[in-house]
């Protein structure tokens, strides 16, 4: 097991932030790449247990939304079926892992802004996790800084 990890202060408020990545569905509105997502079983965007099927850059992947609580402004997603090393990066990609991520915002009185944290748990073998924390410690940051684009759309 091993977990990366990434921090960084938006420039809005907490609300604006939260108001965007509470519903588990809204993926294709702030990570570039999504181009789709669907929550099966006709489960709220933020009912705990709802499934969302999305496509990131061609490859559609199951997420269950594991734990979701607005007065904490908090989030946690696992991942339904292990997910494999892209064969692209690599060329001894290792084996596919199980994962876990969580989204943790807190506001900032000063400026009103808000700290985001996100960290992804990943449960492989010993043998692969620092390629897999390695990996994930280059995509959380592209990931958050999609989240801060689209806010700026939003306010633009």
């Amino acid at each position: 097991m091993t977990t990366a990890y990434y921090s960084t202060v938006l420039d809005y408020p907490l609300a604006t932030v939260w108001s965007l990545i509470r519903d588990f569905n809204n993926y294709p509105a702030y990570i570039d790449g999504v181009s789709e997502s669907v929550i099966e079983d006709d489960k709220g965007g933020d009912e705990v247990g709802a499934i969302r099927r999305f496509c990131y850059l061609g490859t559609w992947i199951r997420q269950r939304l594991a734990r979701h609580s607005d007065a904490q402004h908090t989030r946690t997603y696992a991942g339904i079926e292990p997910f494999p090393f892209p064969p692209d990066i690599l060329p001894d990609a290792p084996g596919p892992t199980r994962y876990a991520g969580t989204m943790h915002l807190m506001r900032i009185v000063e400026g009103d802004r808000t700290f985001i944290e996100w960290d992804v748990a990943l449960d492989t073998a010993p043998d692969d996790a620092d390629r897999w924390r390695t990996l994930f410690q280059s995509w959380i940051p592209d990931w958050t800084h999609s989240l801060e684009r689209a806010l700026d759309r939003r306010a633009g």
